[in-house]
């Protein structure tokens, strides 16, 4: 866990279910989707065992006891070579905390874990409305302009 004067980073597992509920409501607020994060929210023991597993990857950034915001990340193993990338799934910071450098700590703290996995890359998508995430990305990485197909199931 990393701190600074105005909040920590922890990186949660299986015993912080309870924050990673928190979390999720951070989220659903943060992307106006909060009936999405919080209304059918997976049990107690699926969280449990995708926070304490290998491929997950959560950070909740605390202030005090208080999550005001947090990233959710897959490791993704490759096929082509022993190594792995990591893909930022979401990323958001409450409102009121915006703007105090939580989001880079966050992807710092992802960068430091991400180098123990031994992953190559860490990469995310940012949609072109989103200016402050893609100032953010921008900021921090290189920009590729790809196109993001969604594929039905049925």
């Amino acid at each position: 866990m990393s701190n600074t004067a105005l909040f920590a980073i922890r990186e949660l597992n299986g015993d912080d279910v309870g924050l990673f509920r928190e979390l999720l409501a951070v989220l659903g607020r943060a992307f106006d989707e909060v009936d999405a994060f919080t209304s059918a929210q997976p049990g107690t023991a699926y969280l449990r065992k995708l926070l304490g597993g290998k491929q997950f990857i959560a950070f909740a950034a605390l202030e005090g006891q208080s999550v005001i915001g947090g990233l959710a990340a897959y490791e993704l193993p490759k096929f082509e070579q022993e190594r792995s990338e990591i893909y930022i799934y979401d990323l958001a910071v409450a409102s009121e905390h915006r703007r105090k450098g939580v989001a880079t700590a966050l992807i710092n703290e992802l960068k430091a874990v991400a180098a123990a996995r031994g992953a190559y890359v860490i990469f995310v998508q940012a949609d072109p409305p989103d200016e402050p995430a893609v100032a953010l990305y921008t900021k921090l990485g290189t920009r590729e302009d790809v196109f993001h197909f969604d594929i039905a199931v049925k």
